[in-house]
């Protein structure tokens, strides 16, 4: 199954769970994520499927001044 992931075409094993992509990519928290522009919460991860196609942005926190 191919999805974008941070606007990049990424392969998954289908059925994909955001939990996966998130395995698959490494992520380092913090991060939230969000799939075609709806907030996943970080207790969904595992249940929310991810679909052919699908739009998935892991959005690091930004500090500075």
């Amino acid at each position: 199954m191919k999805i974008l992931l941070n606007q990049q075409a990424t392969e998954l094993q289908a059925p994909a769970s955001v939990a996966d992509a998130l395995a698959q990519m490494q992520a380092k928290p913090p991060f939230a994520v969000a799939v075609n522009t709806v907030f996943v919460p970080r207790s969904q991860y595992a249940a929310h499927e991810l679909n052919e196609g699908d739009k998935m942005e892991v959005i690091s926190p930004v500090t500075g001044g």
